[in-house]
């Protein structure tokens, strides 16, 4: 058994064409019907068709990332019921067209955050960045948000005031529409009104009532996936702690086993994600695998090189703070201990070479996934010849 190697595709207006994605060596896609508004039922029709057009090209589709949860959902809102029911009709018709792992995350309001889309590294190649100071600079002087600079450090507080300072208008427009207009695949966009707003609809709902409302969540939807066949897998934080005063519960080990043993159902996995878990010293990634194996459904291989203060920026795939090597050495031992496939992705590529000069989704321009997929498929060819020639 190896791991099946796949690519996210955004949809048909995605630079990267399925042609590009054939070439790389991944033999399907992950993708989602992304024109679907939040908290509506997914068409079978409009599955089958998008699942049909990969097919022509010559590619699978198995894995959906994602299927949003509404903030509905996640804040228990009036609209609750009728948000469970269409979720679980997606789920149905997803399961009619072959779709049998569905990616969702339960992060309030804003997906995966950076701060910086185009980070020059030392080669000339570009990468993402998070920063904690210009996060601060955006929350305390561009968003406002009441008493936000309790938040933070006062060193960082400092630095946050000296860089807004320091920044035009453009660098300020810049840096807000990186954090709110929505980065690809996200689930919303804002402006910073709408957003302050938005953070206001999540008062008195703290890490607790967040993580009941998970639970709430998957009670209601898993009987549906475990009935269709469908493995439901969350995907980690991203960055795994609190941003802009708002709670996040999927962050660490703790939090998963507490999800897995609130909700056993066999459909309640897990995306394992190296790079978002990888952002805290104090995950240790190759024992995640090792000892949350059975529940994960999908796995994102990425790395970061963590930074001072709590930055961070997108790595090598087997370089930065993950330890690559043996990530993969604990994913192979779990597919063929368990005597199954685990499909794989590499995740948010360097922007390089002709890609500098294109059009790209930050994170997911072709050849820096490219890259990082051939990275992945020789190391895990080479821990598996190791371990079949062992002793």
């Amino acid at each position: 058994m190896t791991l099946l190697q796949t690519l996210r595709w955004f949809g048909p207006d995605d630079p990267v064409r399925l042609s590009d994605i054939r070439q790389s060596g991944a033999t399907e896609v992950v993708t989602a019907l992304h024109e679907i508004p939040n908290g509506a039922v997914w068409p079978e029709a409009a599955i089958a068709e998008r699942r049909a057009k990969i097919a022509a090209a010559g590619l699978g589709w198995t894995v959906v990332e994602s299927l949003p949860v509404h903030e509905g959902i996640k804040t228990r809102g009036p609209d609750w019921d009728r948000l469970i029911h269409a979720y679980r009709e997606s789920l149905r018709n997803l399961a009619a067209c072959g779709i049998t792992t569905v990616t969702y995350n339960f992060m309030p309001l804003l997906d995966w955050t950076r701060t910086d889309l185009g980070w020059e590294l030392p080669d000339g190649a570009r990468a993402l960045r998070f920063e904690a100071v210009a996060l601060a600079a955006y929350d305390i002087h561009i968003l406002r948000r009441p008493d936000a600079a309790r938040d933070y450090d006062a060193r960082v507080v400092a630095a946050a005031d000296a860089r807004f300072a320091a920044m035009s208008a453009d660098e300020r427009r810049a840096l807000e529409r990186t954090i709110i207009a929505g980065l690809p695949g996200s689930e919303e966009s804002f402006s910073s009104p709408q957003f302050l707003a938005a953070i206001g609809t999540y008062a008195g709902i703290d890490a607790d009532a967040l993580r009941a409302n998970h639970v709430a969540f998957l009670r209601a939807v898993c009987p549906v996936a475990d009935a269709l066949g469908i493995r439901l897998v969350v995907h980690p934080d991203d960055p795994p702690f609190a941003l802009f005063g708002l709670p996040r519960v999927v962050s660490d080990e703790a939090d998963l086993a507490q999800l897995f043993a609130a909700v056993p159902n066999p459909s309640n996995g897990l995306c394992f994600c190296t790079g978002s878990l990888g952002v805290r010293a104090d995950n240790d990634l190759p024992g995640m695998v090792a000892r949350l194996g059975s529940r994960i459904g999908f796995l994102h291989l990425r790395s970061v090189q963590r930074e001072p203060d709590g930055a961070f920026h997108e790595a090598e795939h087997l370089g930065g703070d993950a330890d690559m090597a043996a990530v993969m050495t604990e994913v192979v031992r779990l597919y063929r201990r368990e005597r199954r496939t685990v499909p794989m992705r590499p995740d948010h590529g360097h922007q390089m070479l002709d890609d500098l000069d294109r059009r790209t989704n930050p994170g997911y321009s072709l050849l820096g996934r490219m890259r990082g997929l051939a990275e992945l498929r020789g190391l895990e060819r080479g821990i598996a010849h190791a371990l079949d020639h062992a002793g």
